[in-house]
């Protein structure tokens, strides 16, 4: 069983909902802990965990927080597929104790920024028990040439929020549209938006993030 990483947590003890939201390359826990409030979800408990550290190949081995390795400059190039795996376990063991808590797994949502919302879709497609949703910015789907094989069917109608910046220097929007329309053709129905923004969220962008969350946890 994979070990539990270390995490912030926002909100109640009792919440009858969670969302467990991953941070980006190079971040922590920390990164959008300020974004909970502006949220106005006051009886949702957020899980944001931080990713264990590790040299990353295209900042020159520089170790930092990071959910995987990222090999080359084409971020979808020479995938590390064991980093991601690695990091689904721990997905899953955020999972599991979340329903160990008393959250059903329709009362979950998995969230993510860039890597982390590249593990929070791998994951929550994969993942063997009905989620409440997945939230997905500014990020796309890794390990796409395994994913028929390897989904499950009962996720195939999760909610899922995309959105990213038209001009993403580092998740480039072509790849994250690639990503909308692989899923659509798997069967998919992808909430999708685009803002005038790089690699970050806009205020608006967390607006629509707010609306879809209370109409999912609703």
């Amino acid at each position: 069983m994979s070990q539990l990483p270390e995490c912030v947590e926002v909100g109640p003890a009792d919440a009858s909902h969670s969302v467990i939201w991953l941070h980006g390359l190079g971040a922590d826990g920390h990164d959008f802990e300020p974004l909970v409030p502006e949220l106005g979800l006051d009886d949702v408990r957020f899980v944001l965990p931080h990713a264990p550290v590790q040299p990353v190949t295209v900042n020159g081995g520089m170790p930092m927080r990071a959910w995987y390795d990222i090999r080359s400059p084409q971020i979808q190039q020479e995938e590390d597929s064991e980093g991601i795996h690695a990091s689904q376990a721990m997905l899953e063991a955020l999972i599991r104790r979340e329903r160990e808590r008393g959250i059903a797994s329709r009362r979950l949502i998995l969230a993510g920024f860039s890597q982390g919302g590249a593990i929070a879709l791998h994951s929550g497609l994969r993942h063997g028990e009905p989620l409440g949703g997945i939230l997905a910015l500014s990020t796309y789907l890794p390990l796409a040439a395994t994913f028929e094989q390897e989904r499950t069917p009962i996720n195939q109608t999760v909610p899922i929020f995309m959105a990213h910046g038209k001009s993403d220097p580092i998740v480039p929007l072509w790849l994250a549209e690639d990503s909308r329309y692989f899923l659509e053709q798997a069967g998919y129905s992808v909430d999708w938006h685009t803002y005038p923004i790089q690699h970050q969220v806009a205020l608006d962008e967390i607006g629509d993030i707010a609306a879809w969350l209370r109409n999912t946890l609703s």
